[in-house]
């Protein structure tokens, strides 16, 4: 295909640059070249929300839902540009995630309601799929929702969800029906965090931060007027939602501004006296890494060109790869840091932090962000799955 950008799409690229440079706020932009991770929810929120008054909030919704009306090119640019300048990410769970699903299965009712408040960041979503005993055999949660009356009464737990201390509702896959096959007795509800019987226990994960947390549901109430689309049909919209959620996942445009990082580091760190980037080895490992970011660019432009947002079973295979080039280039951007990269424990100053680092300011933030990323191969379905998933419905193997 031709990579090559049109007049139009040049002065498109020169538009969203501009908003950025008047719009994105120094304080937040401080704040998140030190990594976003755990920027606060309110930074978040008040970029999301001057995105929103921009009509630029959600590139991949239809027009009739509150989206842009964008080219797949006009997609891959605004991301490359937000990624480059260092904006927060738009957090997915509600604008990637069950946005889609709703508009896509849920009643008008259900589009209402949860729709303009998704656009506007006035709510924000978690994610209930994996428990303690399904995580990658995700069909074999033992969530419960029994039907009582217009209610649902359900039972279990949820676990690694991303945000849910920070969430006001929650996208829930639930078991409505045992005496079928796995796939086929899966509902998906809609449930509000603060219903009683939700309780949030947190996880600190290796890098010492708190992201991940396990939610118990105690007997919650759910009105049925939450169940999106069919009961017992929720395994198809999960698919769905997850072939967004992977495309997501591929994060080009990041890897692209970290690899540019990189770059710098390795000019400013010294070996032997020499700058790290005139080091052979160093130039060969920085190539490969180059040269793998720049064939899942062309291939991520190809998939959002052909099959939209959601990508299909392709969207495993940018989920892959695009997951071990960032892990690649974390790894290296340790690596160039050389003394500052090695020690790591909860003195060494995080990007929320007030204290001053222990090294160079661009080294603040990069060890964490290395640990807490190790897991980019397993969320959002692990790799290995992945490889079954293209091994069967691209292959045919």
């Amino acid at each position: 295909m031709d990579l090559a950008f049109k007049p139009e799409e040049l002065a498109f690229r020169d538009e969203v640059r501009a908003f950025i440079r008047d719009k994105y706020p120094q304080e937040i932009r401080a704040r998140a070249r030190k990594g976003w991770s755990y920027l606060p929810k309110e930074d978040h929120i008040r970029w999301q929300k001057l995105l929103y008054d921009r009509g630029w909030i959600a590139p991949h919704w239809p027009k009739e839902y509150g989206g842009t009306g964008w080219t797949a090119r006009q997609k891959f640019i605004f991301e490359e540009e937000c990624m480059a300048a260092g904006c927060p990410r738009l957090i997915p769970f509600g604008l990637t995630m069950v946005g889609p699903v709703i508009y896509t299965f849920g009643s008008q009712a259900q589009k209402d309601r949860f729709l303009p408040p998704i656009l506007r960041s006035d709510e924000w979503w978690c994610q209930g799929y994996s428990e303690p005993g399904s995580g990658s055999d995700l069909a074999s949660l033992q969530t419960k929702a029994v039907k009582e009356g217009n209610q649902y009464r359900v039972n279990g737990s949820k676990i690694w969800t991303s945000g849910a201390h920070k969430a006001d509702w929650m996208f829930c896959l639930v078991r409505t029906k045992a005496d079928v096959k796995a796939q086929e007795g899966i509902s998906f509800l809609l449930i509000d965090m603060k219903s009683p019987g939700i309780s949030v226990k947190p996880i600190v994960s290796i890098d010492e931060g708190h992201y991940l947390n396990q939610v118990f549901i105690d007997d919650v109430m759910v009105p049925v007027e939450n169940l999106v689309g069919e009961e017992n049909k929720g395994w198809t919209y999960a698919k769905f939602l997850l072939g967004y959620e992977r495309t997501g996942i591929a994060g080009v445009g990041r890897s692209k501004m970290r690899l540019e990082m990189l770059k710098g580091i390795a000019r400013a760190e010294h070996m032997d006296g020499t700058p790290l980037i005139q080091d052979p080895g160093f130039q060969t490992r920085l190539a490969q890494i180059e040269s793998d970011l720049m064939a899942l660019e062309i291939t991520n432009l190809r998939v959002m060109a052909s099959s939209g947002a959601g990508g299909g079973s392709l969207a495993s295979l940018l989920k892959i790869r695009g997951t071990e080039i960032e892990q690649s280039i974390n790894q290296t951007l340790v690596d160039a840091l050389g003394n500052y990269g090695v020690p790591y424990d909860v003195n060494f100053p995080r990007a929320e932090s007030n204290e001053p680092p222990a090294g160079p300011d661009y080294a603040i933030g990069l060890a964490a962000e290395n640990l807490l990323k190790r897991a980019a191969s397993i969320y959002g379905g692990t790799n290995e799955i992945q490889r079954n998933i293209i091994a069967k419905m691209v292959l045919a193997l």
